[in-house]
């Protein structure tokens, strides 16, 4: 059974950082490629971060960069987001994502709350 575990959402103040992590089971993880993306209120879900798979090759949304690094511990089947330097904009649902690099097959987390306020 796959299973993708967020943890470490919360509240924070602007400024603030938060390290999230997404642990996964039942899958080959070097296998996949790894995804961050976030869902606010009223609004579509939207990629934040990706590592691929082999190179660890990332990305970021532009909103992100520069405050946000994707990492993966392959021996931990554990992939991580820094999150620094949030802004009120940040606050949104996170959830993991992790897509196979051989077939169509893709799982997600249940999503871990992340709320940046004063």
């Amino acid at each position: 059974q796959v299973q993708l575990v967020e943890s470490g959402g919360g509240l924070v103040q602007p400024g603030g950082s938060l390290r999230l992590s997404c642990a996964a089971s039942g899958i080959t993880f070097g296998r996949y490629a790894m995804n961050w993306y976030r869902q606010a209120p009223g609004k579509e879900r939207e990629l934040v971060a990706a590592i691929t798979s082999t190179t660890g090759t990332t990305n970021y949304a532009d909103s992100v960069k520069g405050r946000f690094t994707i990492s993966r511990d392959n021996a931990k089947n554990t992939v991580y987001l820094q999150m620094n330097s949030l802004k009120p904009e940040d606050t949104a649902v996170y959830y993991c994502n992790a897509v196979s690099r051989i077939t169509t097959f893709q799982a997600w987390g249940q999503g871990t709350q992340v709320t940046v306020s004063s």
